[in-house]
């Protein structure tokens, strides 16, 4: 073992431009961090200092002599451009079939019958491709007044259910979606990677998504690479939404967030303390859940400020003989069209204060390389894909 703890953060819908496979999605011209960058609102000092932009471009690079960490471009192997299959690969599992969507025609009617019997025959209103904010606001008080069920969708393989949490209550919606799992589960035509409960809150118009979400996602391949670690008793501690990915397997401890800047202060916690034995996995959901789907680009540039400054701090907590990765799970470009992710490459920030002479590393294959970087410290199989880039961080 050469380092006795790893963070790993997911940037979650942060892409840095074209990939092989961006005109096979339609995303061809899509890049988020760039066209972020162009709002000339951004400023990440502390993650150009590690040197982000020696593979992503931005409209004001600046130039670093000396980066801090190793960097390198990723090629998503992967067939989708969605949460579970960019988070799944990073532990070594390949989605060669992406997951069923219904972006142009909503949840089939018969689906449809069978998720009213298990929402104690409440109508379903909704059932089409939406943005939650809007749909939250055009159908709440429908939802309220007649006790209905208000069920979407998205470009990404989602069935999303939202309920008040005063009304609907948060014991039923999560019931809900249980059995919403399940029975999309019975189905391969109806199999979606995730469902997703969304309580809201407010009232007469005034409407207001919680951190109360939940997600129940598919059950992952056995023995990933988080397995593994449980397994030869390595700690792995989930913080935001990283549990509901895995369904919790190869998890040990798990901390919620109300944020990204919630999450980065756990990190940064967790950092604090004398530990070891230990992975951490954190994804920032804020990107994508609020800025990317809801196509605020200006929001996004502040949260990746307020990302740097977290950065910034969590960089200052990290023992001599701790490692941190950053990289992301698929894009979500906000100035692109409609509100869905974006196929696009991918970001690798490898950073640890042991390092000699980081620099910039070749593109490399497949997410599931940085979860083999993991692997190999904590001396457990390498995925049998990605690549195995250990004896290049010296």
């Amino acid at each position: 073992m050469r380092f006795k703890r790893i963070f790993m953060i997911v940037t979650d819908g942060l892409g840095i431009g074209p990939d092989k496979k961006q005109k096979q999605f339609n995303d061809e011209g899509a890049n988020t961090l760039l066209h972020v960058s162009e709002t000339n609102l951004l400023e990440i000092p502390t993650w150009k200092k590690l040197g982000i932009t020696s593979i992503a471009k931005t409209s004001k690079p600046g130039k670093i002599k000396n980066q801090l960490a190793y960097t390198a471009k990723i090629e998503e192997l992967s067939n989708g451009k969605d949460t579970l299959t960019g988070h799944w690969e990073m532990m070594g599992i390949y989605t060669e079939t992406p997951f069923p969507t219904f972006t142009e025609t909503g949840f089939p009617p018969e689906l449809i019958k069978e998720l009213e019997k298990a929402f104690d025959n409440r109508k379903i209103i909704g059932n089409r491709s939406a943005s939650g904010t809007d749909i939250i606001n055009e159908l709440a008080e429908e939802e309220i007044k007649n006790n209905k069920v208000i069920v979407y969708t998205s470009g990404d393989s989602v069935l999303q259910i939202c309920g008040h949490e005063k009304y609907m209550g948060l014991d039923n919606l999560y019931r809900y979606a249980q059995r919403a799992r399940e029975i999309c589960s019975s189905n391969p035509k109806w199999n979606v990677a995730r469902i997703i409960a969304r309580p809201y809150i407010g009232e007469n118009g005034n409407y207001t998504r919680t951190f109360n979400r939940h997600d129940y996602a598919i059950e992952p391949e056995k023995n990933m690479i988080l397995d593994r670690l449980k397994e030869k008793n390595i700690e792995v501690i989930s913080i935001g939404k990283i549990n509901d990915i895995f369904s919790g397997h190869g998890i040990t401890k798990h901390f919620p967030s109300k944020g990204d800047a919630d999450g980065m202060d756990i990190a940064i916690n967790l950092a604090s303390e004398n530990t070891q034995n230990q992975m951490i996995f954190l994804n920032l959901v804020q990107f994508d859940s609020h800025f990317g789907h809801r196509r605020d680009v200006e929001g996004y540039a502040d949260n990746l400020n307020l990302f740097d400054i977290k950065l910034s701090k969590l960089i200052n907590a990290l023992k001599e003989d701790d490692l941190l990765i950053i990289t992301s799970d698929h894009g979500n470009d906000p100035t692109f069209r409609g509100y869905n992710h974006t196929r696009e490459a991918l970001p690798a920030t490898i950073y640890s204060k042991a390092f000699k002479k980081p620099k910039k590393l070749d593109n490399v294959n497949s997410l599931a390389t940085l979860g083999n970087i993991v692997a190999k410290n904590f001396d457990v199989e390498l995925a049998s894909i990605g690549e195995d880039i250990w004896d290049k961080l010296i």
